[in-house]
């Protein structure tokens, strides 16, 4: 019988991603230079479907369609500026520093990928979203809410759409590429934000947008591809080879929620840290004393009291003789 330590390691190089990247990837938690700051546009993508597209082709003609989406992805993006902060399976995350390269890389990619040959003439079909914030940088990478807005927006997409957060509509929109146009979606609701958010999509004039299922309006955006429980994407494997395997089976969990995740992890710790700095602080540091006044000192107070009228001569007299008689170590 193989050893347990022997098997998990044998299982998790099945589970590695079937491609790998043609750099080293960018993972979440390592210490990424020259991102940029200030107003900065996110971008999340995946692939609709990635899942129905891995049982329908096998193992090997996903790979391949995997290696191909990968090289449109980096291929298009750098010629646009775009950062890549992080990649796990078939979804990525973008930043650029500016929002109209954010969108026309948006755009580039949905016809690089319309215009594609796919194995077994699939149709992949992407689904992005665009937000424009100032996010804060740390040692770790990009820290805020605004990377959270960013990737909701990818979430309810379908295949083929471009959704952009009402902040990078506003910058955007007086300067589309050719081919594209605007359409408001009104106001949608997004998982954790609190209020809904003003949508809008952009329209490709050749790429191809998933209809809405039947039993669903075209106002409503929320994607038709959940990801599958552990237990139906991996049935038999044991607990602890669970957490590794969903990074990369496709519809498992996405690039987006493994941020998402570290995102509010580290606005909690930033918080923790500083009420912990603040307790040390006011610990550490002692009040400063007070100088006791001098028996002169405190004469002349009580002379001035007496002759502003807020003492009569013989409260003045009362009181001198108190602090005459206390000493100058004792209380008066």
């Amino acid at each position: 019988m193989m050893p347990p330590t022997a098997l998990r390691r044998r299982v998790e190089r099945m589970i590695r991603p079937p491609s790998a990247p043609s750099h080293a990837c960018r993972m979440l938690g390592a210490i990424m230079p020259n991102l940029p700051t200030g107003t900065v546009t996110f971008l999340f993508s995946d692939i609709e479907g990635s899942t129905a597209l891995l049982k329908r082709l096998g193992d090997d003609a996903y790979s391949e369609l995997l290696t191909t989406h990968r090289r449109l992805m980096r291929e298009t993006f750098a010629g646009f500026g775009g950062q890549e902060i992080d990649t796990q399976g078939d979804a990525f995350f973008y930043s650029f520093p500016r929002a109209r390269d954010a969108v026309a890389a948006a755009v580039a990619v949905q016809r690089a990928h319309a215009r594609a040959r796919w194995p077994g003439d699939a149709a992949v079909r992407l689904r992005i979203g665009l937000h424009t914030g100032e996010p804060a940088v740390g040692e770790e990478g990009y820290t805020g809410l605004d990377v959270v807005r960013a990737s909701r927006l990818a979430a309810i997409g379908r295949g083929g759409q471009v959704l952009l957060s009402d902040t990078t509509r506003a910058i955007v929109a007086d300067d589309l590429p050719g081919g594209v146009s605007l359409r408001s979606l009104g106001e949608q609701p997004l998982r954790d934000i609190e209020r809904p958010e003003p949508l809008s999509e952009l329209i490709i004039s050749d790429v191809s947008v998933t209809p809405p299922s039947a039993d669903r309006s075209e106002a409503t955006l929320l994607a038709d591809d959940p990801p599958p429980r552990s237990s139906e994407a991996l049935p038999g494997m044991p607990d602890w080879l669970l957490g590794p395997a969903r990074r990369f089976i496709p519809g498992g969990e996405k690039t987006r929620d493994l941020i998402e995740q570290r995102v509010l992890e580290s606005i909690t710790k930033a918080f923790e840290d500083g009420a912990s700095r603040r307790r040390r602080r006011d610990r550490d540091v002692e009040p400063p004393e007070v100088p006791k006044p001098s028996m002169a000192d405190e004469i002349d107070r009580l002379r001035s009291l007496r002759d502003s009228g807020a003492m009569n001569e013989e409260q003045y007299a009362r009181a001198v003789d108190r602090v005459v008689g206390a000493g100058p170590d004792e209380p008066a």
